[in-house]
């Protein structure tokens, strides 16, 4: 069996960028109005956004993996490094190992990637940990470095990656090709194939995913000029079989088309959720400035929460129970407080008596 590293035109992934050009179009578009609208919010908003973005893409890219993190924990240390308040203690554990690589890739989206920078990388998701020999560098294991399914009675081989002692020269040549000039012009396709490059070689004894995600996104990021800020992973675990599937199809072969109009659809999908969570920012800013002075603090509060289950709010709406377990109140205060939200506009109202809901009613603002 041949794999796609043992061709001979191996590294040359081919595709056809004009087939793209329609989403290439679509996304240059879409960062150009995403920009516009990060300056019409405060610093406050800005970096709340940073946080949610960065955070969400930990906690799926790490789900990809069968890794389940705490998203208070993850954001909390993310929240750190920006200098932001936070009231958790941090200590070393999974969740600021993820932190620390989503913080330095963002912090470093301009630079060239060096090996340096990946072990570095690879040292923060791994340090301390017992099951890795080769922590903060390639891996050397002489064993071949396999994807195999979960079956142990009937194991199948998916992939096997190049032996660990060319690793180094490929590893070389993946970076000298990384920062290289793009002859196609196309930054949706050259991360496409930067991902699954990166994924064929795999270069680590774990965390290959991880990276390879990040490092797709490092791509996006600098050929727009600022961080992209999108959640690609987010949408890579809600279409975890699509996107094995594309990538297992390049195991074989150098022909990217499907995996690269794959990813490129993705892009642009977690590029729609992400804008549509900055668009939901702008409207709660707009919203309790216009409400500053005519709402108390029970009122606030209820507001804050609900904004905090994002876009879409709570699941069903809100009811007068959720509204008196946040506040701590009465009965009798709830119903008058949450009435005179719905005068104010803040909140809509569907059904009666137990069935009664409410919901945020941004378009009003």
């Amino acid at each position: 069996m041949t794999w796609n590293w043992e061709l001979p035109n191996w590294p040359e992934f081919e595709y056809d960028p004009d087939r793209i050009s329609q989403m290439e179009k679509q996304f240059l578009l879409g960062v150009g109005s995403a920009f516009a609208c990060l300056k019409t919010i405060g610093e406050q908003e800005y970096n709340r956004f940073i946080v949610e973005i960065l955070s969400s893409e930990g906690l799926e890219s790490s789900r990809i993996e069968g890794e389940i993190l705490d998203r208070e924990s993850l954001q909390s240390s993310i929240k750190k490094h920006f200098g932001l308040q936070t009231s958790q203690k941090q200590g070393i554990n999974k969740e600021s190992q993820m932190a620390q690589l989503l913080c330095s890739v963002y912090d470093s989206f301009d630079k060239p990637l060096t090996h340096e920078m990946l072990w570095k990388w690879h040292a923060m998701l791994f340090d301390g940990s017992s099951r890795i020999d080769d922590c903060g560098k390639y891996r050397t294991h002489a064993e071949p470095m396999q994807i195999v399914s979960n079956r142990y009675d009937s194991p199948t081989v998916f992939f096997e990656a190049p032996p660990s002692a060319k690793v180094p020269e490929e590893m070389e040549t993946f970076i000298r090709w990384y920062n290289s000039k793009n002859p196609s012009g196309s930054i949706l396709g050259r991360a496409a194939i930067a991902h699954v490059y990166f994924e064929s070689i795999h270069p680590f004894e774990d965390g290959n995913g991880r990276i390879g995600r990040v490092l797709a996104e490092k791509i996006l990021s600098q050929g727009v000029g600022r961080p992209t800020l999108i959640a690609i992973s987010k949408l890579l675990e809600s279409r975890k079989k699509e996107y094995y599937a594309a990538l297992e199809k390049c195991n074989r072969t150098l022909e990217a088309q499907d995996w690269v109009e794959f990813f490129a659809q993705v892009v642009l999908q977690a590029q729609e959720e992400s804008t549509n969570h900055l668009y939901f920012l702008i409207e709660k800013s707009k919203m309790l400035n216009a409400l500053s002075g005519q709402i108390n603090l029970r009122q606030t509060k209820a507001l804050l929460r609900m904004f905090a289950e994002g876009p879409n709010g709570f699941k069903g709406g809100l009811s007068a129970e959720n509204y008196i377990a946040i506040t701590k109140t009465t009965r009798a205060t709830a119903t008058r407080d949450l009435t005179d939200l719905v005068e104010k506009g803040a909140l809509t109202k569907t059904g009666e008596l137990r069935h009664t809901r409410y919901k945020l009613n941004l378009k009003r603002f």
